[in-house]
């Protein structure tokens, strides 16, 4: 393996892989790609009903935890983040959301120059394969391919009616003209498999000679030549190396470890990084804040009849979809169902509820299995307004960060009050008579809650994240934004960041999308550059 590349990409994630595939187009570029974990080997990240086995497995997840969180009763919540090939696009639920063109447009307006949506619409355009084809919204050729589900839960149609008789319009395509109504997810999936940026953006470029992949790379610090990055220092496999970058760093590490990473680097807040004995290269006293994270409440019914995937056989199912020719009830993402809802608090003219409808009981992200059959609402508001941060625990890598997103910390409360409406919306959905003859016993809340007090502690006690963090390397115009709108890090030379971090704001969905959307746009202002 050489020591000297033109650009180093730290991360093979959902922005990584991308960066990967587009750098290398050019063969006279050298590309050298890094990633902590290891290759997407394990047979339940390509069948998308093997999320919730994986989803624990440390060896491809981070495995993060938040600190205690004031808010939620004192609760840590955990977050998970992929550490493997593609990153969280191998480990999370595939749903294919952008959100809606005034997040964009809002982008722009904090100082995001250039990501506006005319703008970014030709990059999602750009990444995206959908299998119904191309129109003015979506493309029909990229390399991710977005299709639509291949088996659907019995339950999920009910929740499709449930939802349209609440008052919800039906729609097909969220990322089309309108966002708001109930339906099915299109799910980041190819032929009933998983289309990670591994897959869709990495497998096709890997061949390429002037592309080298290194996995099991724990990247320690980001080395400087004065305030100009010069390459990276990492353990592969255990072994120190240091790699010389001619052109740029690029560092794709995503909202949590990229700014750990740049303040181990010596870029942070200059007292914080004093305080680890962490030489300063640049006082950047906004890397690590600006955290943002959707925050949902999770409601839980026992169904009446055996029809949930609390029921379904393991075995059978990754029999039936590995001898199958990947069919039946492994091909399913589990939150199937999609709604989105403007609420009579929302601020503007765009959605503030989102709601993930999964036809099996999910209490604690699947970690704690209930008996019997049920089904599961997540409802979040998607803009909260609530902002937390991201510190050093210490100056060494091995040690996770303290990630603290401040759930319901607004000093308004309006987030507390959003989650309150996305609770009631839930249970206003369950109690449609589509779901008459499958509603069996409340699990959680146990019953109705009966004063505005008995659901503030509902929210308090079963709010959990949707794993959206963003935000801690925010992109602006502003001085004491991270990286500019070229996602250039400020106050150095040779260093960007590419990832989820650089969003000013959550946009009105999961982030997974614009994250691909937003290493497309920075891969053609790299190659300009």
């Amino acid at each position: 393996m050489d020591s000297t590349y033109d650009y180093i990409i730290i991360g093979a994630g959902s922005a990584g892989c991308v960066l990967a595939n587009r750098l290398s187009e050019d063969p006279a570029v050298k590309v050298l790609l890094l990633e902590a974990g290891g290759r997407d080997w394990h047979p339940f990240i390509h069948m998308p009903a093997g999320l919730a086995k994986i989803a624990g497995l440390t060896s491809i997840n981070w495995d993060y935890a938040t600190v205690p969180q004031p808010q939620l009763g004192g609760r840590v919540l955990w977050c998970p983040r992929g550490k493997v090939l593609g990153g969280s696009s191998s480990i999370n639920a595939m749903c294919y959301i952008r959100g809606v063109a005034t997040d964009y447009d809002s982008w722009a307006a904090q100082g995001a120059s250039g990501w506006h949506w005319d703008n970014v619409l030709p990059y999602f355009r750009k990444s995206e394969g959908n299998a119904r084809g191309s129109d003015a919204f979506h493309g029909g050729t990229g390399p991710l391919t977005v299709s639509d589900l291949r088996h659907v839960n019995p339950l999920t149609r009910v929740f499709i009616e449930a939802g349209h008789q609440a008052g919800l319009r039906l729609n097909d395509d969220f990322n089309g003209a309108r966002q708001d109504g109930v339906g099915l997810y299109q799910v980041t999936q190819r032929e009933g498999a998983r289309c990670s940026t591994a897959v869709a953006y990495l497998a096709p470029a890997r061949a390429r000679p002037n592309l080298t992949v290194c996995t099991h790379a724990n990247a320690s610090r980001i080395t400087f030549n004065g305030s100009r990055a010069s390459g990276v220092t990492c353990a592969v496999r255990g072994q120190g190396h240091h790699f010389e970058a001619r052109r740029e760093v690029i560092l794709s590490g995503g909202a949590i470890n990229s700014p750990q990473l740049l303040m181990l680097s010596g870029v942070g807040p200059a007292d914080a990084l004093r305080k680890h004995g962490i030489e300063v290269v640049f006082d950047a006293a906004e890397v690590g804040s600006n955290l943002q994270d959707h925050l949902d409440v999770t409601t839980l019914q026992h169904c009446s009849q055996p029809i949930s995937y609390d029921r379904a056989s393991e075995l059978k199912t990754a029999l039936q979809y590995f001898l199958g020719g990947h069919r039946g009830p492994g091909t399913s993402n589990v939150a199937e169902g999609a709604g989105f809802f403007r609420s009579q608090l929302a601020t503007d003219e765009r959605c503030d509820i989102q709601l993930h409808f999964i036809p099996a009981m999910i209490d604690d992200h699947g970690r704690n299995r209930l008996p019997g059959d049920g089904y599961t609402m997540h409802a979040c508001f998607t803009r909260p307004h609530s902002r937390g941060s991201l510190q050093l625990a210490s100056n060494r890598v091995a040690d996770a960060p303290l990630i603290d997103p401040n759930y319901l910390g607004d000093p308004e409360g309006f987030d507390l009050k959003m989650l309150v409406e996305c609770a009631k919306l839930s249970l206003d959905i369950f109690s449609q008579r589509a779901f008459t003859p499958y509603r069996g016993a409340p699990i959680f809340p146990a019953s109705q809650p009966k004063t505005e007090a008995d659901w503030i502690d509902f929210v308090r006690t079963r709010a959990e994240t949707v794993y959206h963090p963003i935000g801690t390397c925010r992109m602006g115009s502003d001085a004491t934004a991270v990286v500019d709108p070229q996602l250039r890090v400020n106050g150095v030379d040779g260093l960007r960041v590419v990832d989820a971090s650089v969003m000013p704001c959550l946009p009105s969905g999961n982030t997974n999308a614009p994250t691909i959307m937003i290493a497309e746009r920075a891969a053609d202002l790299i190659k300009d550059a």
